[in-house]
C-alpha cells in the first residue's frame, strides 16, 4: 500500500467520522493519532457529549473488533479479565474470557469502578498481556483501550491514579458542539445510530502497515532538541510537583510522527509537537500547592516559554 493510498485512507476515516461526530474535527484528529501511535486514550468530558460514540465510531472504521464495559462501584476485576471454571465431564479447569480480549476495550465511565478494578487494566495497557492464575495469556493485536471518564468532581467517581493515568498516551475532552452543529443534531434526532451502520474495508493489516509508515518520519536532531526542552521544562518549573517521564517523551514523540502523517508529511514539525503537547502532558503534571492537574493555560505557557530551535 502506497504512502499516498494510506494518507487517502486515514482521510477517509476523518472524513466519516466528522460526518458522526459534527464540529469536533480537531478532537478526531487527536484520537486517531493517538491509536496510529499505538497509544491508549483518555476521554473526559461531562455524561451526554458524544465519548462513546466517538470510540465506537473510531473502532467501526478502522476495522476492529470492539467491546464494551460500563464501569460500576460493584464491578470486579474477574469481569473485565474473565474467569476458570471447572468442567466436570473433562476434570479441568476452563479459562471463559472477559470483555478484555478484543482489539478495542471501551471502559466507559471507568472512573465509576473502584480502584482494585481499574488496576485490573494495568497489565494490559502496559504489556498486552494479562495474567491469569499464574499463566500468561496475549491479546489481541492491535489492542486498545479507550476510556472515558466523567470529571471527577461528580458523585459517585472514584480518581485514576498516577499509574493507571500515565498508561493513558493521551487525554482528549470533546466539550459542548457549536451552535450549528448542535442545530444538525436537534433537527437529525442524533448520529449515534449512523456509528452502528458504518461500513468499512479497513482492516487490521492495514493498520499495521500505516503504523509501520509512521515510524519512519523523520526527526531531525534539532527537532529532539526542542523536544526535550519541552520535556526538560516540566521537570524543572517550580510550579510542577514532578515532571513528564521518559515514557511520556517517547509517546509525545510517536504521537507528533502521528500527526505530520495525517498533516501529510513525511517530516516532523514544531508544530507537530505543539498540536499534541497539551493531550500528552495534561493529565501527567499537578500543580505544586494545590495538586489539581495542568489547565490548557498553564500547558500553552509552558510551551510559549521554549523557544523552537
Amino acid at each position: 500500500m502506497s504512502t499516498n493510498a494510506q494518507f487517502q485512507a486515514i482521510h477517509a476515516i476523518i472524513a466519516e467520522a466528522n460526518r458522526i461526530i459534527l464540529g469536533k474535527d480537531s478532537q478526531i484528529r487527536l484520537a486517531l493519532a493517538c491509536l496510529l501511535a499505538r497509544g491508549h486514550l483518555l476521554i473526559e468530558d461531562i455524561p451526554g457529549i458524544g465519548k462513546t460514540t466517538l470510540a465506537h465510531t473510531l473502532a467501526q472504521l478502522l476495522g476492529l473488533n470492539f467491546s464494551r464495559i460500563q464501569f460500576t462501584s460493584d464491578m470486579l476485576p474477574a469481569d473485565i479479565i474473565g474467569i476458570s471454571i471447572f468442567e466436570r465431564d473433562r476434570g479441568d479447569f476452563r479459562f471463559l474470557p472477559g470483555a478484555l480480549f478484543t482489539q478495542v476495550l471501551l471502559a466507559d465511565e471507568i472512573n465509576r469502578a473502584t480502584p482494585k478494578t481499574q488496576s485490573a487494566l494495568l497489565e494490559a495497557m502496559e504489556e498486552r498481556q494479562v495474567t491469569v492464575e499464574g499463566q500468561t495469556r496475549p491479546l489481541p493485536e492491535p489492542f486498545f483501550v479507550i476510556a472515558t471518564q466523567n470529571p471527577s468532581s461528580q458523585i459517585g467517581t472514584f480518581p485514576l491514579p498516577e499509574s493507571q493515568l500515565d498508561r493513558f498516551l493521551m487525554r482528549i475532552e470533546i466539550g459542548y458542539p457549536d451552535r450549528n452543529a448542535e442545530r444538525v443534531l436537534l433537527e437529525s434526532g442524533g448520529r449515534r445510530d449512523r456509528s452502528k451502520k458504518i461500513e468499512t474495508d479497513f482492516t487490521p493489516e492495514r493498520l499495521k502497515h500505516i503504523q509501520q509508515s509512521i515510524s519512519g518520519i523523520r526527526v531531525s536532531p534539532p527537532l529532539l532538541d526542542y523536544l526535550q526542552n519541552l520535556i526538560d521544562l516540566t521537570r524543572h518549573r517550580a510550579n510542577f510537583m514532578y515532571g513528564l517521564s521518559p515514557r511520556a517523551a517517547l509517546g509525545l514523540l510517536s504521537v507528533a510522527r502521528a500527526w505530520a502523517f495525517i498533516a501529510g508529511r513525511e517530516m516532523v514539525l514544531p508544530e507537530d509537537i505543539q498540536a499534541v503537547f497539551p493531550s500528552i502532558a495534561g493529565h501527567r503534571l499537578r500543580l505544586s500547592g494545590s495538586g489539581e492537574y495542568a489547565r490548557f493555560d498553564d500547558i500553552d505557557a509552558l510551551i510559549r516559554r521554549v523557544p523552537v530551535v
